[in-house]
């Protein structure tokens, strides 16, 4: 059975080979498109997984990871429906190294053995030609060891700056203070597999991961 998606390339649909299964880690700056990527992977076919909102749940209400992030940044962090206040706890950690380092170490190894059990799960289905796990921290938490291929969305500073204040209403200042935060380094752009260029409109970037699905994941499938 086939599906015809984008323009004209045929996504197969059945089972597929778990070893045949790719899995992409998909990361990128703020204000880089990475979402947007992630989304036409999954119109393409893909089953994508949200490593940033599985983070968040190993530290919900009840969680060993919830207690121990209220033990280290304080009761301050929490809302009052009981749960971690990420803004709160953002502006907390936001700009301070260490207790960035602290919140990385509470949250990074539980979320990996959530990863793990998820992947594992995905391909055990062989439901689809490619499992993506979309996260901002993908290398940096050493997530990417668990993908075949890394793929890095990247932009023009000035876009990214351009798409911040549009979406979020903040000044320039704010939004290229935002971006140097969590832009996606040098050194991190050197373990891609393949490097995303968002550099125009919607409609050229789904060209650019069209093209990538077929060479990179179709072909293999």
């Amino acid at each position: 059975m086939t599906t015809r998606i984008g323009d004209g390339y045929n996504v197969r649909l059945g089972k597929y080979d778990s070893n045949q299964m790719l899995t992409i880690g998909l990361t990128g700056g703020i204000g880089t498109g990475k979402s947007e990527v992630a989304r036409i992977l999954g119109r393409l076919g893909a089953t994508v997984l949200d490593a940033d909102r599985l983070t968040h749940a190993v530290y919900g209400g009840g969680t060993d990871g919830h207690r121990e992030v209220v033990r280290a940044f304080g009761s301050e962090v929490v809302g009052a429906d009981g749960e971690i206040d990420r803004r709160r706890l953002a502006d907390l950690v936001f700009g301070n190294a260490e207790q960035r380092r602290q919140l990385e170490s509470i949250v990074w190894s539980r979320a990996r053995e959530t990863l793990e059990t998820r992947i594992r799960e995905e391909r055990g289905k062989g439901t689809a030609a490619a499992l993506v796990v979309e996260a901002v921290k993908l290398l940096e938490a050493g997530w990417g060891a668990l993908c075949d291929e890394v793929w890095v969305v990247v932009a023009p500073d000035d876009e990214v700056v351009r798409r911040l204040r549009n979406r979020n209403g903040i000044t320039e200042a704010e939004a290229r203070t935002r971006m140097r935060a969590r832009k996606v380094v040098a050194e991190q752009d050197r373990h891609a597999t393949a490097t995303i260029r968002n550099e125009g409109g919607l409609e050229d970037l789904a060209k650019t991961v069209e093209s990538l699905w077929r060479d990179r994941v179709l072909r293999k499938a």
